[in-house]
């Protein structure tokens, strides 16, 4: 899944949301009330809850066709969060579980215009596994679609060109936008660690090199 081919497959986000809810739905159906209570370092200021509640919402715009421009705004997602704060958490992880179901399809149909709520969507229960302390934060069976994700997407934004050589991946990774102007960047690590880059996750402590670029402009998400 780690090919630098540039042909979108319209099913892949689809079939990452659903890998992801397999995963991230039951968990959260297992965990105490005070877990989703619990901050999370990827989204500062947000709670478990919080992101949940912003991932369910999002979904939920996308699979009614209510996304138009502005809609996944911070003003927008912190309205969102708000308009559920009377819900029950279970009520909150129902909405997700049926968005991360229906959502694929119209993904799909959109031509690669929502192919990022995915992706986002994938990094968040990231989010959610390193707040309650869950091993797999960032990884587990949705990683292949995600790094196939995340190539495209940074290959079609022009971000800048980097290999990486990942640590748990067979394969090499190769991402962004080879234009000849700049030398492509390295990267050796896991993939994790490469995922939290990208989207701007703390990345303190772990072990990896990044030659040719520096960390913060590797952040497709901000």
């Amino acid at each position: 899944m780690t090919t630098t081919e540039d042909v979108r497959d319209p099913e892949l986000p689809g079939l990452l949301l659903i890998t992801e809810r397999d995963g991230l739905v039951p968990l959260l159906r297992s965990r105490p009330d005070t877990d989703f209570e619990r901050p999370t370092d990827g989204c500062p200021g947000w709670t478990v809850r919080d992101v949940v509640a912003h991932c369910s919402s999002a979904l939920m715009r996308i699979v009614e066709s209510r996304y138009e421009k502005g809609v996944f705004s911070p003003e927008a997602n912190n309205r969102d969060i708000a308009e559920r704060a009377e819900w029950g958490n279970a009520q909150v992880v129902d909405e997700l579980e049926r968005g991360m179901t229906e959502a694929g399809p119209v993904i799909a149909k959109a031509g690669g215009a929502l192919d990022m709520a995915a992706l986002g969507e994938w990094v968040h229960g990231g989010d959610v596994r390193d707040a309650i302390g869950e091993p797999g934060a960032y990884t587990g069976p949705g990683l292949p679609y995600a790094l196939t994700l995340l190539a495209r997407i940074t290959r079609e934004k022009g971000c800048l060109p980097l290999h990486a050589d990942l640590d748990d991946v067979d394969e090499p990774l190769t991402l962004g936008a080879v234009s000849g102007e700049r030398t492509p960047a390295r990267y050796i690590g896991d993939a994790a660690t490469l995922v939290r880059l990208y989207s701007g996750r703390p990345v303190a402590g772990r072990t990896f090199e990044l030659a040719g670029a520096e960390a913060k402009e590797l952040n497709i998400f901000w």
